[in-house]
């Protein structure tokens, strides 16, 4: 098995700097959020009472967890959008924010049209491309991404500027003293999980090493169910390996009637589930069970319970585990995280369809 301890071995799997992007991200999330809270919308964006966030892949991330986090201290409804198709109930109450880091997904630019078709209040966040372009001829504001990287490394581009142009149209409570706590957390996570940090002593490590081999599967819930999505990606991205991701209390009631069987493919699988005290008492008890059921079904796995004091730092703190966990899983896989050749094929494809 690769050696996590042996310097030469980032320098030699990761030429494009994942690594340089995960040191650097608390200090991206402080640079986002400032620069969102200085980026002025329109008076007349504050009367809303839905925002629907067109998202795909590492672009989308950022929606989905500030759905998931908006849940408990939100007015509006938030809704992310996957699609090409615009949702429906879109109306002039609807604030409709395109997050595409390139400009040019194409399910983005094909929702974002029609949003140009409707009497609602629209807004981008880009880097550039036909996104930008289309909404600075309607004139629609742009908030421009400064940072560049592959998608999914650029998460605090796209989940700060959500959360603080929330806030500032007075969608959710002031997040202010919470987001300098989570990035506080960050920057001593980076400490405890930096890669000159030996394996005896770093968890990331230590959890990639019992992944590497088998299929991960990952569990959250409540605010941490994102979290468990990211993970969940972050090891199809980065890792270039299989994961999935379920969320509780819904896998209570179908997923663990399938642990049984085939039975062979038990020594296969490995569940991560992803914990966080602020969880419902019930749903920490499922916890428990569940795990009492696996054990039962000789279904390797373990708890990993967030570290901070609020809903924004236990997500955070776990999402940042996770994209730890997965560029050391694909150094074990000694796979350049960076590149994502099949979803290149498949786009180029698309284009010839």
């Amino acid at each position: 098995m690769t050696n996590l301890d042996d310097m030469q071995v980032y320098r030699k799997l990761d030429p494009e700097g994942m690594l340089e992007q995960l040191h650097g991200f608390s200090r991206q999330c402080r640079t986002a959020w400032r620069e969102a809270n200085d980026f002025k919308l329109p008076k007349s964006y504050a009367r809303l009472d839905k925002v629907v966030i067109l998202g795909m892949g590492g672009s989308a991330v950022g929606g989905d967890l500030v759905r998931g986090l908006a849940i408990s201290i939100a007015k509006p409804v938030i809704i992310v959008s996957h699609e090409y198709d615009l949702p429906h109930f879109v109306d002039e109450r609807t604030l409709v924010i395109a997050s595409s880091y390139s400009g040019n997904t194409e399910e983005i630019l094909s929702a974002f049209s029609q949003a140009l078709k409707k009497d609602c209040k629209k807004l981008a966040i880009t880097i550039g491309g036909k996104l930008k372009l289309l909404a600075e001829e309607a004139k629609i504001p742009v908030f421009t991404i400064g940072h560049h990287s592959s998608p999914r490394a650029a998460l605090g581009y796209s989940f700060m500027p959500l959360l603080a142009m929330l806030q500032n149209l007075g969608l959710i409570q002031d997040q202010s003293a919470s987001v300098e706590a989570m990035i506080q957390g960050l920057e001593a996570q980076v400490e405890e999980l930096h890669e000159t940090v030996p394996t005896t002593s770093n968890p990331a490590k230590q959890l990639a090493q019992t992944l590497y081999g088998k299929i991960a599967v990952i569990y959250g819930a409540g605010v941490l169910s994102e979290a468990a999505r990211r993970w969940k990606t972050q090891i199809n991205e980065n890792s270039k390996a299989w994961a999935f991701y379920e969320v509780f209390p819904e896998l209570n009631h179908n997923a663990v009637v399938g642990y049984g069987a085939p039975a062979e493919l038990a020594s296969k699988i490995y569940v991560v589930m992803l914990r966080c005290p602020s969880l419902h008492h019930r749903i920490l008890l499922r916890y428990d069970i569940t795990s009492e059921l696996m054990k039962q079904n000789a279904i390797s796995h373990q708890i990993i319970d967030a570290g901070g004091k609020d809903a924004l730092s236990q997500m955070m703190r776990m999402v940042f585990y996770g994209d730890w966990v997965s560029y050391y899983l694909s150094m074990l896989y000694q796979t350049d995280p960076t590149p994502v050749k099949s979803i290149d094929y498949l786009k180029n494809r698309l284009q010839k369809g």
